[in-house]
């Protein structure tokens, strides 16, 4: 009996003893974490630039009247496109039309005199100084009438060219004082200018740089798009046209201008717009994802594959995007495994497993969205 109690008891108690052993035994270590590596390799990346621009038409005329007279008509909407010749305003014509009638019968009756003399000339009834005299008499009436005929047709005001008209700056009974009262002015729309002010950094980078030198020249080929205030791109490219010759006064900075296609009218005179600049490449840069690039307590940091497959916080100092890459003006080197993907997975000082991230071998020259224009 006793030797049975004692099998049973072993049949029992050891499997629970072997159990509890497994309990204390500490459990296996977890895999090192698979990462997204990307390998640092300066390259020619494409460096495209973004800069405020404004709008503004391709030319602009004042109308103004020549001559003075009350406004009796402003046939013409504010706001809206009008034709080369269109009526915008009429002024009273009551005081020309008195002082062309007077001029009209100051040059009939030099006209009379000169008919009359001519003839008597001929049989020596008159002398040659009185006929000439006549003639001259004649001449400056009529060119007295031309000057009164001019002033009529100019109390018609009409568009010099085409384009959107803008707001009246007199109305209806207003007097008119002549040339120094503006009237309202047209904006030819159909090209139009956009023009924009890099940064004295930025001048002073491109101009140090041949291939960037080149670009900056007025006809180069350099690629111009602008950014609507709704975020969407202009559907049309940019050239640039002109190249102001001296740095502005007051700003420091040089006025930059290009020429866009605008029958659409999308752009308008005073539009606040974003300008993409792109042909400009940085040689040997440093270009890693963006996401790879970490925030935090002020700095911006990466984690990097050390020797023996582990993780390491890098401090960097970012520079300017590239497309989807940042380039890293400091921090890292040729050959540094870049963790891009699984971050959120890595502690600093633990072993991972690298892999290739999925865009480890995207063109960095490839040209994207520009951001800040940083050097």
């Amino acid at each position: 009996m006793n030797q049975r109690f004692a099998a049973r008891f072993a049949m029992i108690v050891l499997p629970l003893f072997a159990a509890a052993c497994k309990k204390d035994a500490p459990p296996p270590a977890p895999p090192p974490p698979e990462v997204g590596v990307v390998v640092v390799q300066p390259a020619n990346v494409a460096q495209p630039y973004e800069i405020a621009g404004q709008v503004t038409p391709f030319r602009r005329v004042e109308i103004r009247a020549r001559v003075d007279g009350v406004i009796t008509s402003r046939p013409f909407t504010e706001g809206s496109l009008v034709p080369k010749g269109k009526v915008l305003f009429t002024l009273d014509r009551v005081r020309l039309e008195t002082s062309h009638r007077s001029a009209l019968a100051r040059y009939n009756n030099a006209k009379r005199t000169v008919n009359r003399l001519q003839p008597l000339l001929a049989q020596h009834a008159v002398a040659q100084q009185d006929v000439d005299n006549a003639q001259s008499d004649l001449e400056g009436a009529q060119a007295a009438l031309d000057a009164t005929q001019k002033d009529l047709d100019d109390t018609v005001v009409r568009a010099g060219i085409s384009g959107l008209v803008g707001r009246a700056m007199l109305d209806l009974g207003a007097r008119v004082t002549g040339p120094a009262d503006l009237l309202t002015t047209i904006d030819e729309l159909d090209p139009v200018y956009v023009t924009f002010r890099p940064s004295a950094q930025q001048l002073l980078a491109w101009q140090n740089d041949p291939d960037s030198r080149s670009l900056i020249q007025p006809g180069s080929n350099l690629g111009i798009d602008v950014v609507l205030p709704d975020g969407s791109v202009l559907p049309r490219e940019g050239k640039l046209n002109y190249v102001a010759p001296a740095l502005d006064a007051a700003t420091g900075t040089q006025e930059f201008r290009a020429v866009f296609s605008n029958g659409d009218h999308r752009l308008l005179p005073g539009q606040f717009v974003q300008v993409r600049l792109r042909g400009f490449a940085r040689s040997n840069a440093v270009a890693i994802p963006q996401r790879a690039v970490q925030q935090g307590l002020g700095r911006q940091y990466v984690y990097v594959v050390a020797a023996g497959d582990t993780a390491r916080m890098r401090e960097v100092q970012p520079g300017s995007f590239s497309g989807s890459l940042w380039i890293i003006k400091d921090g890292l080197a040729a050959g540094d495994r870049v963790i891009a993907d699984g971050t959120q997975k890595v502690v600093p000082g633990r072993k991972v497993k690298p892999v290739p991230a999925a865009d480890a071998t995207t063109d960095a020259t490839t040209s994207g969205v520009a951001s800040g224009g940083k050097p």
